[in-house]
């Protein structure tokens, strides 16, 4: 593969996630600007449509956790330039995303619906405020590596890929995973909770929970003593946790 076709192909994939990332905004906050939203959509069986949810957060928990570890790295880089690896998460990640969105199933019920217009747009403004962090928080470490960009970049000018060195800026200096947080306040700052907008939250919760477990566990080996001292000084993303 060509340094310009890998580096087109990490700039499609991008701009790919992109678009997903502002379709999973309007997605989760029930936004009727985009086709379907978390709660839109024929209601049918409630078991079967919880059923394909779950196995829908289940296909990307997999996804997302698979594809993060070292070893599937080695393994995919055995057949793809390591300078597209990134961007090849990244579309799958897109993927699957694009499927949840397609297939997730509504159900019925309402949990909670906020009345006040003042507390409507406080709660709008929460989760907004949610998804400024997650967006944020990528800058703060390196957002253009995170997302494969850098990698692709460096290819085409002959550069050889060096790891981001990990800095404590500002919020990650006491918290280690602050775009979990500004996921779980985007998610979960809502007017109207509906069934399924709770069932969505809850499997994403337990994903989070999961998934920084074991990334956690992980970095404790890569990055040794520095990493595990890091942890005793800071939360992951809530006070005493």
């Amino acid at each position: 593969m060509s340094r310009m076709l890998t580096f087109v192909y990490g700039i499609v994939c991008y701009s790919m996630f992109f678009a997903v990332f502002l379709y999973l905004m309007a997605f989760v906050g029930d936004i009727g600007l985009v086709p379907k939203t978390v709660s839109s959509g024929v209601q049918g069986s409630a078991g079967s449509a919880t059923a394909i949810d779950i196995a829908l957060m289940a296909l990307f928990g997999i996804q997302h956790s698979v594809m993060a570890r070292s070893g599937f790295k080695r393994a995919l880089t055995q057949w793809l330039p390591a300078s597209i690896e990134r961007s090849t998460y990244v579309l799958a990640t897109n993927i699957v995303f694009i499927l949840l969105f397609v297939y997730w199933q509504p159900l019925p019920g309402v949990v909670w619906q906020i009345e006040s217009p003042l507390f409507v747009k406080a709660s709008y403004a929460l989760s907004a405020a949610g998804w400024l962090l997650v967006l944020f928080s990528t800058f703060l470490t390196n957002h253009f590596d995170l997302f494969g960009l850098r990698q692709v970049w460096l290819n085409l000018l002959r550069k050889r890929y060096s790891p981001v060195a990990f800095k404590e800026h500002l919020v990650y200096r006491w918290m280690r995973h602050p775009m979990m947080l500004g996921l779980l306040i985007a998610f979960w700052a809502a007017p109207l909770m509906t069934m399924s907008h709770l069932l969505f939250n809850l499997g994403m919760t337990v994903y989070i929970i999961i998934g920084i477990h074991f990334e956690e566990a992980g970095l404790k080996v890569e990055l040794g003593k520095p990493y595990q001292d890091y942890v005793k000084r800071t939360v992951r993303f809530l006070p005493f946790y």
